[in-house]
C-alpha cells in the first residue's frame, strides 16, 4: 500500500515546481544543531542565557536549538519587517511585535533565522544594546555570503550559504513553505 502524501517520511512538495534543490538536508539541520547547542553551553555555562527569536522565521530554529542547550534558558520574542512579502530587503525596519521582558543585565542571544544584507540585524542589535543587557550576542541560522551591506558581529552561525532565494525550516515564501524539515531553493516567481 502506498503511503499517504502526509504521512512521515513522504516528501508532499516533491513535485512542487516552485521548489529547487534541497541546500542544507534535515541530518545536516540536525547535527548542526547539536554543535550549536554545544558550544553555546559551553560559552554560557553558569549562566542563564535569554534566547530571543526574530519571528517568524527563526521559530523552528530557536525551539530545536534551545533543546540542545544543556543550560536552563528563557525565550522571548520580537517580530520585525523588512521585507513584506518581496523576496529582497527593503532596508527599512519596523518592530512589530516587542520584548516581554526586560533586557537589563541579562545574557542575551538574538537568534536569527537568515542573515542577507545586515541592516535589520544591525538595527535591532543597536536596539537592544541600548536596553543594558550584560552581553548581546547573535546566532543565526544562515549566513547569504556576499550579501552583507553591514557586517554584524555574528558569535554562532550555521551555515554559510551562496546568495539564492531560501524557503523551509522556517523561511518562507508569502508564509509558504516554513514546514519543510529541510532547506531548499526557492526558484518561482
Amino acid at each position: 500500500m502506498p503511503d499517504a502524501p502526509d504521512s512521515p517520511g513522504v516528501d508532499r512538495h516533491a513535485t512542487d515546481p516552485d521548489l529547487g534543490e534541497v541546500v542544507v538536508s534535515e541530518d545536516e539541520l540536525v547535527r548542526r544543531l547539536a554543535e550549536l547547542g554545544a558550544e553555546i553551553s559551553t560559552d554560557y555555562e553558569g549562566r542563564r542565557p535569554l534566547l530571543v527569536g526574530v519571528l517568524k522565521g527563526a521559530v523552528m530554529f530557536m525551539a530545536d536549538l534551545a533543546r540542545h542547550i544543556e543550560l536552563p534558558v528563557e525565550m522571548d520574542f520580537m517580530a520585525v519587517s523588512s521585507y513584506g512579502s518581496a523576496t529582497k530587503t527593503s532596508g527599512v525596519v519596523r518592530i512589530v511585535k516587542d520584548l516581554d521582558i526586560d533586557l537589563s543585565g541579562r545574557d542575551v542571544l538574538v537568534v536569527e533565522d537568515i542573515v542577507d544584507s545586515g541592516l535589520t540585524l544591525n538595527y535591532l542589535l543597536k536596539n537592544l544594546a541600548s536596553r543594558n543587557p550584560a552581553t548581546l550576542e547573535v546566532c543565526t541560522l544562515i549566513v547569504k555570503d556576499g550579501q552583507q551591506k553591514v557586517e554584524p558581529d555574528l558569535r554562532y552561525v550555521g551555515f554559510r550559504l551562496p546568495n539564492t532565494f531560501l524557503v523551509g525550516y522556517g523561511l518562507d515564501i508569502d508564509e509558504r513553505y516554513r514546514e519543510l524539515r529541510d532547506v531548499r531553493t526557492y526558484v518561482g516567481p
